[in-house]
């Protein structure tokens, strides 16, 4: 089963980031290099430089609306009306342009300028839901970068928040920068899993911390304990099927996606998963 067929269908099982981009089924780096950009040749991200060339990519008609956007800011209530106008930038790369690093670019500054715990959650953990969805490492860690900054904002104003302290931690998983490397955050968010066990947050990105460490059986044992307590979790059990397939427990492998086989109804992911089952057989 190759990348793009696993990304599929785990975007329906879980119905966050393929339908969050309705349509949109081009890896975002893919897209930017047909409009130019090769970021893997980009030593460093520079979310300006992808800006531009996506500009320079939109017809006139989309980019007078932009610049009319940027320019939309005038005397009185400045703070509100720039953040209308960082917010209509947000909706326009989510909804008319589908460009997610733009779309969470303008969504954080919208965000951050606004100052709320809720603004600032929200534009954090759909960072979150998306990561695991970004193909190009430049792009990966400059995103969770942008998400610790709002988690770590939003701990100022409610630093008991178990989630956000889960969601800071996540993105140190993925590339973050604090200066202790993705140890750091899974610390972080052991604490948390220690403190509440059944804090199923928690365990859930645990077990993505294993995976992304390359330690298969700890984000089995996570992954477990999510399935157990979320017996509906069709996404859990895609990785509980997907990581057992990799530690050559064909057995485990087959149950779970056969748990899963049977709670969707779209023929062509359940015939995908019938072949594979078929090959672990």
């Amino acid at each position: 089963m190759s990348r793009s067929q696993l990304i599929l269908i785990l975007g329906a099982i879980t119905a966050t980031v393929v339908l969050y981009f309705a349509g949109n089924t081009v890896p975002p780096d893919k897209r930017l290099k047909k409009a130019g950009t090769d970021s893997a040749n980009i030593s460093k991200f520079d979310i300006q430089s992808v800006e531009r060339q996506v500009l320079a990519s939109l017809s006139p008609e989309r980019q007078q609306y932009i610049k009319g956007l940027q320019a939309d800011v005038k005397r009185g209530d400045v703070v509100v009306q720039e953040i209308v106008a960082l917010k209509a930038q947000a909706h326009f790369y989510h909804d008319s342009v589908a460009v997610p690093l733009l779309h969470f670019n303008y969504l954080s500054k919208a965000a951050i300028l606004e100052g709320k715990e809720k603004s600032l959650t929200f534009a954090g953990h759909s960072i979150l839901e998306y990561l695991p969805f970004a193909e190009n490492n430049d792009e990966q860690k400059w995103l969770a970068g942008l998400g610790k900054e709002l988690f770590e904002k939003a701990l100022v104003i409610n630093p008991a928040n178990d989630s956000t302290i889960v969601g800071a931690g996540t993105c140190y998983m993925y590339g973050a920068d604090d200066g202790g490397g993705p140890m750091a955050g899974i610390m972080k968010v052991r604490e948390v899993a220690e403190r509440d066990s059944t804090n199923m947050y928690a365990q859930y990105m645990l077990g993505m911390g294993g995976l992304l460490s390359g330690q298969l059986d700890k984000a089995v044992e996570r992954f477990e304990k999510v399935a157990a307590a979320q017996p509906d979790n069709m996404e859990v059990k895609f990785r509980l099927a997907e990581l057992n397939e990799r530690l050559k427990r064909n057995a485990e492998a087959i149950k779970w996606y056969k748990q899963i086989r049977g709670n969707i109804d779209r023929p062509d992911l359940q015939t995908e998963i019938d072949n594979r089952i078929k090959s672990l057989e």
